[in-house]
């Protein structure tokens, strides 16, 4: 069971699927988030080995893997009723979120075997 990866599923048109998702965490769990990737990716590279390329050049499957750093800043606002304008005050920067994001594609047969596995 996954903890972190909550996956989206499309189809194209030529049958392929894509599962889509991400994880948005603080830095002490990136780690765990980066587990859970390497999990899903090691059972792709062992249940279809050397068959790990883009679609359309006849891979049967492939991935791609982005990470992100967000910062947020709160921000006090108040409101003039005379004037009727805002003003705001922003605060210290909070704790960095780290957003991780994981695109898998394949063919017919790799998502049934990749929906079987990990039960989405």
């Amino acid at each position: 069971m996954l903890q972190y990866l909550d996956f989206d599923y499309s189809e194209d048109a030529h049958g392929h699927g894509t599962f889509e998702a991400m994880a948005s965490v603080p830095a002490h769990r990136v780690a765990a988030v980066r587990a859970e990737i390497a999990r899903v990716l090691d059972w792709a590279f062992a249940n279809f080995p050397d068959q790990c390329a883009p679609l359309e050049e006849g891979g049967v499957w492939d991935y791609q893997l982005d990470g992100q750093q967000e910062w947020s800043v709160p921000e006090a606002l108040s409101y003039d009723e005379v004037t009727g304008k805002f003003s705001s005050q922003p605060g210290s920067p909070g704790e960095p979120r780290h957003a991780l994001t994981l695109a898998i594609s394949g063919s017919a047969q790799f998502c049934e075997s990749f929906r079987l596995h990990f039960r989405v």
